[in-house]
């Protein structure tokens, strides 16, 4: 592979999987691991090419129906959050479900279910046909109305006049989208209600909060991720919005040539949250910083999200089993089997590359 041989590379910190993202990865990893293939997943475990194919390579079945999912067999939810008529669904037929959503999206639903009970119509900020608004306009589907331009308020606002109003939003969308809805419709609806924190997620506002910095100071800005990830194509309208002359989106390195970097001498590089920190590094590689790389600090992240629940109860008995079956040394069951208990200290990126190059069987 050609390197590009830039000058410098300014690296976003914090890029690529969030405390969600990271979550359902392992989760699926985890259950790769335990069932024989086929598993399934109902979606995309979450919007990036690479990670599918990954899983794709170790037995896993991406579904758009879970009618498509035999009885009896391993089925994840995905990150995105799925409709409480297809969760129902799918835990019906014996299957050994396990509900991957992002606990910030729950939010979303619990807040949306409220907001409806309470008498409220509820304007939705989101992408039509993306899984989470699909998700999240099911829970309360006669209280709520997607917004997905300001200018829908044109038609939206005099429909709703005479009604209690509140807002929520798709937790990946960018800052200016939720922000330019909620002052538009509070000019004519004083009491609109809106989540106290609002309810873009913590590692999209750090991510564009990173990326906007970067922006400052990159001739060019390089975003991994995919064309259908909501946070990603956030990432590449940030870097233009902060005046960047070249934004570039890819999958991974070999999307990336000289010609889309326009002769830059300094190149920033971030990942929208479901790209993993080996296409990162992937990517610097092929820039080749003859400089070398300086990151770009703008907060911590420690945040952390266990298993899910039908996780959690599982866990302890596989590590008991891997100790069993490796001579009771539980230690080397922890280094051979994925430390299956010891999830918080697991790299969701290490896991995942961890698949790469094991046959599709136990």
């Amino acid at each position: 592979m050609e390197h590009l041989r830039v000058e410098r590379v300014l690296l976003a910190e914090p890029r690529g999987f969030c405390a969600g993202v990271e979550m359902a990865i392992k989760a699926l990893v985890w259950m790769v691991r335990v069932f024989e293939p086929p598993v399934y997943c109902y979606h995309e475990i979450v919007h990036n090419r690479l990670v599918v194919e990954r899983f794709r390579a170790q037995g896993v079945e991406f579904v758009a129906s879970v009618d498509d999912v035999p009885a009896g067999a391993p089925l994840m939810l995905s990150a995105h959050g799925s409709a409480p008529a297809v969760v129902a669904a799918a835990r019906a037929h014996g299957r050994f479900v396990v509900n991957a959503v992002c606990p910030l999206v729950t939010k979303v639903h619990h807040e949306a279910k409220v907001r409806a009970q309470k008498g409220y119509t509820i304007l939705y900020v989101g992408h039509a046909g993306h899984d989470e608004a699909e998700g999240t306009l099911a829970v309360a589907p006669d209280a709520m109305r997607l917004v997905e331009h300001e200018a829908d308020l044109d038609r939206i606002l005099p429909e709703v006049a005479d009604r209690p109003v509140a807002v929520l939003a798709q937790t990946t969308l960018a800052l200016h989208d939720w922000e330019g809805v909620v002052e538009r419709t509070r000019a004519e609806h004083p009491d609109l209600w809106t989540a106290a924190r609002g309810d873009l997620c913590f590692a999209t506002t750090n991510r564009q909060a990173a990326l906007r910095v970067v922006a400052e100071r990159a001739e060019a800005i390089v975003v991994i991720g995919s064309a259908n990830s909501s946070n990603t194509l956030a990432l590449v309208e940030v870097a233009r919005t902060a005046g960047c002359p070249r934004v570039v989106r890819v999958d991974g390195p070999d999307e990336l040539d000289a010609d889309q970097l326009g002769g830059a001498r300094v190149v920033g590089v971030t990942a929208g949250a479901s790209a993993p920190d080996d296409l990162v590094r992937s990517v610097i590689t092929r820039l080749d910083p003859s400089d070398g790389i300086e990151p770009v600090f703008v907060t911590d992240e420690d945040e952390y999200f266990p298993p899910p629940r039908e996780l959690r109860e599982l866990l302890p008995a596989l590590d008991a089993t891997a100790a069993l079956l490796l001579g009771g040394d539980p230690d080397r069951a922890r280094a051979l089997g994925g430390a299956f208990t010891d999830d918080r200290a697991v790299d969701a990126s290490d896991a995942l590359a961890g698949l790469v190059g094991r046959p599709p069987t136990r």
